[in-house]
C-alpha cells in the first residue's frame, strides 16, 4: 500500500487568551496549515518540484521546516550544538534537492516530531527569556515565536502554488 499524507494533527485554542497562548496557537495553526496542504499525497508527488526552475517541494518545505525548527528552539534559543537532519556545510538546499520520495513518511513523521521537541524545549522557558542571536542580537523567546510564525506563514504561501500545481487543490 502506498503511503499518503495524513490530515494535520488537531489544532485549536483561545483567541483571546494570554500572549503565550496565542503565540503557541498561532504557530500550531501555521504548523497545521502546511501538513494541511501534504494530505492525502504519495511520496512522489510531495516530492515534486512543481514550480520549475525551483526545486521547492512540499517535501521539501517539510524536511526544511524540520530543520528551522530544531534550529531556532534547540541551537539559538537554547545555545545547544544541533545536528540538523538535512542541512549540512556545502550543501544549503539539501532539504530541496537532496529527495527521496521513499523517505517522505519518515519525513513528514520527523517534523511533527519536532513539533513535539520544540514544545518540550521552551516549556519551562517564560516568554520574555532571551538569548543572544549573533546576527540580531537580543532576542527573546517571544521574538522566536513570531520568527517561525513568519517562516511558516511565508512558505505556506508557496505550499499553496505547490499543492495547486500539483493536483489542482486549492484553499
Amino acid at each position: 500500500m502506498t503511503w499518503t499524507a495524513p490530515p494535520p494533527p488537531p489544532f485549536g485554542g483561545s483567541l483571546v487568551a494570554g500572549e503565550r497562548e496565542l503565540l503557541e496557537g498561532f504557530l500550531d495553526w501555521q504548523r497545521a496549515i502546511l501538513v494541511g496542504k501534504c494530505t492525502g499525497l504519495t511520496g512522489a508527488e510531495l516530492a515534486r518540484a512543481a514550480v520549475p526552475p525551483s526545486t521547492m517541494s512540499l517535501l521539501g518545505l517539510v524536511r526544511h521546516l524540520t530543520d528551522v525548527e530544531l534550529e531556532w528552539f534547540h541551537g539559538r534559543f537554547h545555545g545547544r550544538e544541533v545536528r540538523y537532519h538535512y542541512k549540512r556545510p556545502g550543501a544549503k538546499d539539501a532539504a530541496f534537492d537532496e529527495i527521496d520520495p521513499d523517505h517522505a513518511e519518515r519525513d513528514y513523521r520527523r517534523l511533527l516530531d519536532q513539533w513535539a521537541s520544540s514544545r518540550a524545549a521552551v516549556a519551562g522557558n517564560a516568554i520574555d527569556d532571551a538569548f543572544e542571536d549573533e546576527l540580531r542580537g537580543p532576542m527573546s523567546l517571544r521574538a522566536v515565536y513570531l520568527h517561525l510564525i513568519q517562516e511558516y506563514a511565508r512558505h505556506n504561501g508557496h505550499a499553496d502554488l505547490l499543492r495547486q500545481r500539483i493536483d489542482g487543490e486549492t484553499g
